[in-house]
């Protein structure tokens, strides 16, 4: 059995969590700030410019907050990939140490608007899994865990095999590392809190509202819109896996790439608390990434990952996704698939976000699948730093971001990556 009687492709979060509406059908012709994408990033920053009395406008091709923000795994944990000792090899120790302390202060941020501000978004301090799917991932995750940063390092604790109980009930990891920091949050309500605090500080955000075109005029910019015209003093683009054409240059430096997700039947509580304990995120060491957490209600698995080589419909992936999942969890081979859907994560060919902006056009994308924390400090910090230049910049600003000469926008290239990161994974290597 793969499909539950009540399967639907459509996204689990959205079963309990109203859309943000799609706003007015006119738009303003004119606009200090006008934000292209209505995801994390571009709710964040609009308040912020709002908030600095700047009047803003956010536009989305789709539906409010519609992309890979209201539809992703809602798992948070520390969000940089390269490791200290890269950052610091390739941008020195002080540069190295800031963007380690923004990954650390974008995660508290996260927390701090549940907890000091009573944002209602499920967060629940779980802590994260990361397995070992091999015993040579087992002694890596080991020595990497023993050799961190101390200003920088995660609480953790080491689980070996004959342990793994704790922390999963799966015959398929060597052991792993519980990192007691990490977190989760219902992304749809974290988007939809995000959209209230924009609309609450003066922002107008507009769905199904394409930005067509960008043209620099005398006193800012020009957006061409579905809608019509919109003049513009400053135009941010925060589009992440959903950037498109509309900038070439931002386009040739984001590799959008599908993740896919599915959340099963109904299921007895008591089986969900036994594969997953203490409803921690799981991870592993393999390169075809997954990413797994039990439903807020303790009642469903989600099971999300890299479905297909390349992209295609949710319900084709279902029974791929069902097959890694049964790998993971045997005790799951019977059980439905209730809701499979998808979203575009934005990749960068440095592993790295970036952000920053010249002449009044600013950009903010790039979160390499660790998005919910970081989307949502660095959109409010680069509406900060439209609004005001003396603002303490981010250790991030002036990086280079890197696009490669065969690459446009089309990542043709994806698919045999992931075929191969398969074969590696087979093999163990």
């Amino acid at each position: 059995m793969i499909f539950a009687p009540d399967y639907q492709a459509h996204c689990y979060w959205q079963d309990d969590s109203a859309s943000p509406p799609a706003g007015p059908e006119t738009l303003p012709t004119a606009v200090d700030v006008l934000i292209i994408g209505s995801g994390y990033t571009g709710l964040a920053a609009a308040r912020e410019t709002a908030l600095a009395g700047r009047s803003t406008l956010v536009v989305d091709a789709g539906p409010v907050a519609g992309g890979c923000s209201s539809r992703n795994g809602g798992q948070v944990a520390f969000s940089f990939k390269p490791s200290h000792a890269t950052l610091m090899a390739q941008h020195g120790r002080a540069v190295a140490d800031g963007i380690y302390r923004e990954g650390l202060a974008a995660n508290a941020a996260l927390a701090a608007l549940a907890r000091d501000e009573g944002l209602d978004f499920d967060w629940r301090p779980c802590g994260g899994f990361l397995g070992a799917h091999t015993r040579r991932h087992f002694d890596a995750l080991v020595r990497t865990f023993a050799s961190q940063v101390p200003e920088f390092a995660e609480p953790f604790e080491i689980v070996p095999k004959h342990r793994l109980a704790e922390a999963i009930d799966s015959p398929l990891y060597q052991g792993g590392v519980i990192v007691t920091s990490d977190a989760s949050v219902h992304p749809a309500r974290l988007a939809s809190a995000l959209y209230a605090r924009a609309v609450a500080a003066g922002a107008v955000v507009v769905g199904h509202c394409r930005a067509q075109a960008i043209t620099r005029v005398a006193d800012g910019f020009m957006v061409h819109t579905a809608r019509g015209l919109v003049r513009a003093a400053q135009v941010l683009v925060a589009t992440n896996g959903y950037t498109d054409s509309l900038s070439t240059w931002h386009r040739r430096r984001v590799v959008p790439i599908g993740s896919y997700i599915i959340a099963t039947e109904l299921l007895d509580p008591a089986l969900v608390a036994r594969l997953i304990p203490a409803a921690r995120n799981i991870c592993d060491t393999r390169r075809v990434v997954v990413y797994v957490r039990s439903s807020p209600d303790g009642r469903r698995i989600l099971f999300g990952g890299r479905a297909s080589a390349a992209e295609t419909d949710v319900t084709r992936c279902a029974p791929v996704m069902h097959k890694m999942m049964r790998e993971m969890f045997p005790a799951l081979t019977n059980v439905g698939v209730s809701r499979a859907w998808m979203g575009f994560v934005g990749f960068t060919f440095d592993n790295m976000p970036h952000l920053g902006g010249k002449d009044g056009l600013y950009h903010c994308l790039g979160y390499c699948g660790q998005g919910v924390p970081l989307a949502t400090y660095y959109g409010a910090h680069i509406g900060r730093r439209m609004v005001d230049r003396h603002a303490a910049p981010s250790a991030l600003e002036g990086l280079a971001f890197p696009r490669r000469p065969y690459y446009h926008g089309r990542p043709w290239f994806v698919p045999l990556a992931v075929q191969t990161y398969r074969l590696m994974d087979w093999f163990k290597l």
